[in-house]
């Protein structure tokens, strides 16, 4: 889908202008996104497959949720939205906590300039995951890791479509504030 999104600043401040998703990965312009890392009382931490069928790192075990910021959306409604949108969550506002905007300026071999800021909550999976209903399209499958997994993962990144290597002071960053709760 082909939505309006709010371009920034390299210092991700609002220009007041909106363009195409695609023209803004064809030009490199900056832009916000909501990423959501769910995490259980049990210790372990949500991963999404991305779908098969997606431009960009098909298949790749990531984040719980991410996606864009449409235009005019604030960024606490993107992250409600795209819970909702992509495993068939519903959260609150209260829910999720803000742990930070992270800055990935990546191009990529099909010619896409994804110059994002990753405005990243944490909240508690709080349902099982069989509850949870992955979008066709975005989602190819879930998992729960433990904290010690995803270590493992993280000291082998990369491997297995595990994490995009070049952001993994961000991963262990979520992880080590999902860790602080426990």
């Amino acid at each position: 889908m082909d939505e309006y999104i709010d371009i920034v600043t390299q210092d991700g401040k609002p220009t007041g202008k909106s363009e195409l998703k695609s023209i803004i990965h064809q030009n490199g312009h900056y832009h916000n996104t909501a990423h959501v890392w769910l995490y259980t009382n049990k210790r372990e931490i949500l991963l999404a497959q991305r779908a098969a069928s997606k431009s960009i790192c098909p298949l790749l075990w990531d984040v719980s949720v991410a996606g864009h910021v449409d235009a005019g959306e604030l960024i606490i409604q993107a992250a409600i939205r795209e819970v909702k949108e992509e495993i068939g969550l519903e959260l609150l506002p209260d829910d999720l906590k803000k742990i930070g905007v992270f800055e990935c300026f990546q191009s990529y071999s099909n010619g896409i300039k994804d110059n994002e800021f990753h405005h990243t909550y944490i909240a508690e999976l709080k349902v099982p995951i069989s509850q949870l209903i992955p979008q066709i399209g975005e989602v190819e499958a879930l998992k729960l890791v433990s904290f010690e997994s995803f270590e493992k993962i993280l000291i082998h990144i990369g491997e297995n479509n595990h994490f995009i290597p070049s952001n993994k002071a961000y991963y262990e960053l979520v992880l080590k504030r999902i860790k602080k709760i426990f």
